[in-house]
């Protein structure tokens, strides 16, 4: 724990853009996280990446990696977290498993139980409302991949808010009338995948639904909050970090 605690203490001082775009801070910043376990309702064994702020008790997030896994960049977006105040877990549906290239990132995603992912997360969040450092707040974020998985994650149980950076947002009204918390959304005009149509669909699907949803546009591509990809953009990717950090704020205190 001290040497974890070290470590967090030498990148602390850093914006996140610049631990982010250097490989070298993304792995000092996941190195000072905790690994932790659970068994699911289900009965499965799963790991997460945990970061604890300064001060607890605190309001939780879960965070939800792309469709590479749980990677150094996740870990580090769950340290800017913990730094911010939150208790921050990055979880795992791969086991473990993390691509570098976009055919391995496609295989995992593609071999992913829907059931069991969605056993995953509600067990996580289950654990993070009743964890010592937590104050029963829980809130979750993901992004691409894992932006789908956030909005999925709290229509199979409550939070208190969601963020979504470009994830699939198809889910039918009826299915969104279980959410419980606000929804932020945040997506790339240049974008040929998660695109104006499906958000035009979901902003009238949460309409019908009557829950509340605060949608952004950057011009910009997908997967432009992370730097490690072509389609990257530190102006909206910084402008997009600090609509999320007013938004949890908002809704988590």
């Amino acid at each position: 724990m001290l040497a974890r605690r070290r470590l967090m203490t030498g990148i602390a001082g850093l914006p996140l853009a610049a631990i982010l775009a250097d490989p070298r801070l993304a792995a000092m910043a996941a190195a000072g996280l905790e690994t932790v376990r659970i068994s699911t309702a289900g009965g499965r064994e799963v790991e997460g990446a945990l970061a604890l702020p300064p001060k607890t008790p605190a309001p939780a997030v879960l965070l939800i990696h792309e469709w590479w896994g749980l990677n150094d960049q996740i870990k580090s977006m769950a340290s800017e977290l913990a730094k911010e105040g939150y208790v921050a877990l990055a979880v795992d549906l791969y086991g473990g498993k993390v691509a570098t290239a976009p055919e391995e990132a496609k295989a995992l995603m593609q071999q992913l139980d829907g059931a069991a992912a969605t056993d995953t997360l509600v067990s996580w969040i289950a654990w993070l409302r009743s964890h010592k450092a937590a104050n029963g707040k829980v809130a979750t974020i993901g992004w691409c991949f894992g932006g789908g998985w956030s909005l999925n994650a709290s229509i199979a149980t409550p939070v208190d808010a969601t963020v979504v950076y470009y994830g699939n947002v198809t889910p039918p009204a009826d299915e969104l009338r279980k959410l419980d918390g606000p929804v932020l959304g945040q997506f790339g005009e240049q974008d040929k995948f998660i695109n104006r149509e499906m958000v035009s669909g979901f902003e009238a699907n949460m309409r019908t639904a009557g829950k509340p949803l605060d949608v952004y546009w950057y011009s910009a591509d997908h997967a432009f909050a992370n730097p490690s990809g072509g389609g990257y953009d530190a102006e909206d990717a910084s402008l997009a970090w600090s609509r999320t950090l007013d938004f949890l704020k908002a809704n988590l205190g």
